[in-house]
């Protein structure tokens, strides 16, 4: 796979470059920051609770995975009239992109970078409240156009640009919940094949009473909790953050002495047609992004240590997912442990791909495989070991799966630094 060039750089070259990853930025329900959910992904913590930020009087579930308010970056980087125009999927995004720029030592050099987001939902927030506005009694129409504004996923994107001092070409994916994974996936060929020299990359969503109350409604959510390949899983839980990473090639890396947190290997994404929102019974598609990303890294299924899965805890999802590692995985199922990191956090929908890629990156650098949750009743067709409790391990790579409605499918692969 290979991506056009859309960021064009001077050094661009024939010859596929490896790409290290220097900087990675997290907010979910679990904590803002990488040390705590670091923490909480390694000891299987969950994090759901009532909603507060909307009224689920009316619907079927009123838990869901929901980060705190941000800590005020925004405020510190922006001023106090642009940052009250942000809603909070932008607050998310940037504490996110900030600590991932900060932690790549990007910091305190103007310079330009592209910048590949995943979202689903955007600044839906706005959205929600451009519609009340102009349904109320009177409606009133001050403040309209500066909403509209601001909902667009660029004004997001520009926002965190100015906060942090670049520019750059943007592109935003919206994929379904592959978003995520397709915009770490882009950038990696971004860089792999010399189009850019630098990308900040990942996904980002907030919890909104429209999607909320959609999810509902197609009685997708559970009305219990949500447990990943459990013989008793009734539904998908929702939840919120933001994911970023800051790609650069491997060479340039190591010449600043930047610390490498892994490295991207692989890349594969597919596309079905069986249904717009269940999947292919038989993992076809699933089957072949895993396929290719590990052909693409140049490993054997044997020598992927740990799969963090797709795993939304749907019946239908979790079943096509198994048949899919099965078929790729063939007679080294067994010896492949799998978890869903969604039992602890919920789905991020667009930003799930991208705070789960940051999650394997945890993994691989503690050596540890994320739990889920202890009680688990693994379902007996899972032929793979589901991991239940903290565990240890030794292993070098990470492979990542992202599915979505409409047949969208993405697998990363991640290797230890």
């Amino acid at each position: 796979m290979q991506s056009p060039v859309l960021f064009p750089s001077k050094n661009a070259s024939t010859r596929p470059q490896r790409v290290a990853i220097t900087g990675a930025g997290i907010v979910t329900a679990l904590g803002h920051g990488w040390a705590v959910n670091a923490e909480g992904f390694r000891s299987g913590q969950t994090a759901f609770r009532t909603v507060r930020g909307f009224d689920t009087a009316g619907q079927r579930v009123q838990i869901a995975a929901e980060a705190e308010p941000a800590t005020g970056l925004a405020e510190s980087r922006l001023g106090e009239h642009r940052s009250r125009r942000m809603d909070r999927a932008a607050h998310l995004l940037l504490e996110a992109t900030a600590e991932a720029w900060n932690q790549a030592g990007w910091a305190g050099s103007p310079c330009t970078v592209p910048v590949v987001l995943g979202t689903t939902s955007g600044g839906m927030g706005l959205g929600e409240a451009y519609f009340r506005r102009c349904i109320g009694q009177p409606p009133r129409s001050r403040g309209l156009a500066t909403l509209a504004l601001h909902y667009q996923p660029q004004t997001q994107v520009s926002d965190v640009m100015e906060a942090l001092g670049f520019e750059g070409a943007t592109r935003i994916i919206s994929n379904a919940c592959a978003s995520g994974a397709n915009a770490v996936g882009e950038a990696f060929e971004m860089i792999r094949n010399g189009h850019a020299e630098r990308v900040v990359t990942g996904g980002y969503d907030a919890l909104t009473q429209l999607v909320f109350a959609g999810f509902d409604s197609l009685q997708a959510l559970s009305t219990t909790r949500c447990l990943p390949f459990d013989t008793r899983r009734d539904g998908l839980a929702l939840g919120e953050g933001a994911g970023i990473l800051c790609l650069e090639p491997m060479d340039a890396a190591h010449a600043r002495g930047a610390t490498i947190l892994a490295e991207i290997v692989g890349y594969g994404a597919s596309t079905d047609t069986h249904h717009l929102t269940q999947p292919d019974p038989s993992g076809e598609a699933a089957l072949e992004s895993m396929t290719e990303a590990c052909a693409q890294a140049g490993i054997r299924p044997s020598e992927v240590g740990y799969i963090n899965a797709h795993g939304t805890g749907t019946r239908l999802n979790d079943a096509a997912e198994t048949q899919a590692i099965h078929r790729w995985a063939g007679d080294a199922t067994p010896r492949i442990p799998v978890s869903s990191t969604k039992s602890g956090i919920g789905h991020l929908l667009g930003a799930a791909g991208a705070v789960e890629a940051v999650a394997c990156i945890m993994a691989l650098r503690g050596q540890w495989l994320p739990p889920e949750p202890e009680d688990l009743v693994p379902d007996p067709l899972c032929r793979f070991p589901v991991v239940q409790s903290p565990t240890s391990a030794r292993f070098d790579h990470v492979l990542s799966n992202s599915f979505g409605f409409g047949g969208a499918n993405a697998s990363l692969v991640f290797r230890k630094a």
